[in-house]
C-alpha cells in the first residue's frame, strides 16, 4: 500500500507538471472534483492550507479555467468553488493512457475478484481518510501552542 501511495503521489505530481499547475494545486482540483462545488473554507479544512492560500491558489485555478466562483444560491455572502476541470481536454487528455491501462488490467480479473478490490479500497480510503483526520488534528494542536 505504502509503494502505491508513493507513486499515486508521484503520478499526480507529473499529472500537475505536465497542465502547468502547482501540486498543491492540482490536489485541490482532484478535491473539488470528489467533493464537488464548496466553499473556500471547506476547501481550507480539506486541504489544510490557510485561508488566503486558499483564496490565492482559487485566484490562479479561475484564471486557468479549472473553476469558477458562484454565489451560495442559499446564502449570498457565500461563495461556491465549482470544478470544471473535466470540461478541459488537456485534463482528459492526461489520463486517457492511465485510464486504459487500468481498463486492461481489470479485464484481467473476474467480477467477483474485481468487487472484492473495490471493496478494499473503499474501505482502505476510509482508513487513509480517518489518518488524515488524525494527522491534521495533531499538526493543527502543534501550531496552534
Amino acid at each position: 500500500m505504502r509503494g502505491l501511495g508513493t507513486r499515486t503521489v508521484l503520478y499526480q505530481q507529473n499529472v500537475a507538471a505536465s497542465l502547468g499547475l502547482y501540486n498543491n494545486d492540482y490536489i485541490s482540483i482532484d478535491i473539488l472534483h470528489e467533493k464537488g462545488p464548496i466553499t473556500a473554507g471547506e476547501l481550507s479544512k480539506l486541504t489544510g492550507l490557510t485561508t488566503g492560500s486558499v483564496t490565492a491558489l482559487i485566484d490562479r485555478l479561475e484564471k486557468n479555467g479549472f473553476v469558477r466562483r458562484q454565489h451560495d444560491p442559499n446564502d449570498r455572502r457565500k461563495v461556491i468553488i465549482v470544478p470544471l476541470y473535466e470540461n478541459k481536454e488537456e485534463v482528459s487528455n492526461t489520463y486517457l493512457p492511465l485510464h486504459s491501462e487500468m481498463v486492461k488490467l481489470a479485464s484481467t480479473y473476474t467480477d467477483e475478484e474485481l468487487e472484492l478490490i473495490t471493496q478494499f479500497l473503499g474501505k482502505a480510503s476510509a482508513v487513509l481518510d480517518e489518518q488524515i483526520h488524525q494527522l491534521s488534528s495533531k499538526s493543527r494542536g502543534k501550531s496552534s501552542s
